[in-house]
């Protein structure tokens, strides 16, 4: 132990890069430092509080709900909807932001809109959402993909504009078309930042979910903990922000694992 603090304290200066190992290893401390501090904290009174369970209780409750409710068939119906709302935001979001953050005249035609709608609650479309779109999964759909697009718009044209300019002249140099040094030059310099956004934004769909599987919702995990908020299971409830928790983690790495595999060069850099 000492040797670790050492090592760490070596490392604790502004911009260091953290060892792989030393990386691992306070990730595992700072889990297991939350779980102990959430079991102290949830049977500080000698006796397991049914509005605060401790990490065992939430464990024997997911056990119960994936072994006995068919929970599985919830948590494969909210994939879904964050699959396919995140996939049609990814669609729309990223050939606009590209146009908007390479070309100044797009940007000036959409960006007052972008603008306003980024300051708009998603949330608050859902009335209009359920007259338009009914009750069914369009209407979840459809709330996800406001709830990230707009912010997705911006993010892809801003790093878009981060491309090199000498990037771009060099190319008009060399007698490049604007259709040529979109693809072969904006593009790829800006795929890594983009996926990277993707990425981050991938985590806001996970935060609307809920917020979507509230209104009229059969299944879902969403539905789930709306269920057991009527019979007062907190630790149904905590069960699925655990499960949200841990697809979200899961999705942020396989887009990390798509980002190390198809941009090599990245690594080679030491970036």
């Amino acid at each position: 132990m000492p040797g670790l603090m050492a090592a760490v304290w070596e490392q604790l200066d502004f911009k260091q890069p953290v060892a792989p190992g030393i990386k691992l290893v306070l990730g595992v401390v700072a889990w297991v430092a939350f779980v102990l501090a959430w079991h102290f904290a949830a049977t500080a009174d000698g006796t397991p509080s049914p509005l605060f369970p401790g990490p065992l209780q939430v464990l024997g409750a997911l056990r119960e709900l994936f072994m006995e409710r068919g929970f599985s068939s919830d948590v494969l119906g909210s994939l879904r909807r964050i699959g396919i709302s995140f996939g049609l935001a990814v669609a729309i979001a990223v050939p606009l932001g590209v146009l908007m953050g390479a070309f100044p005249l797009v940007s000036a035609f959409f960006n007052p809109l972008v603008s306003a709608f980024r300051y708009l609650p998603a949330p608050a479309f859902i009335p209009l959402l359920l007259m338009w779109l009914g009750t069914g999964d369009e209407q979840k759909i459809a709330l996800l993909v406001l709830g990230v697009v707009w912010f997705l718009i911006t993010l892809v044209s801003d790093v878009v504009r981060q491309v090199p300019t000498d990037f771009i002249e060099t190319s008009k140099t060399l007698g490049a078309s604007r259709k040529v040094i979109l693809w072969t030059v904006v593009v790829p310099a800006a795929l890594p930042g983009i996926v990277d956004t993707c990425r981050q934004m991938l985590a806001v769909s996970w935060t609307y979910l809920v917020i979507a599987e509230i209104v009229a919702a059969t299944d879902g995990i969403g539905a789930m903990m709306m269920r057991a908020r009527r019979f007062v299971h907190v630790d149904d409830i905590m069960a699925g922000i655990v499960v949200i928790g841990v697809l979200g983690l899961l999705c942020d790495l396989a887009f990390r694992g798509v980002h190390w595999l198809a941009f090599p060069y990245l690594r080679q850099r030491g970036r």
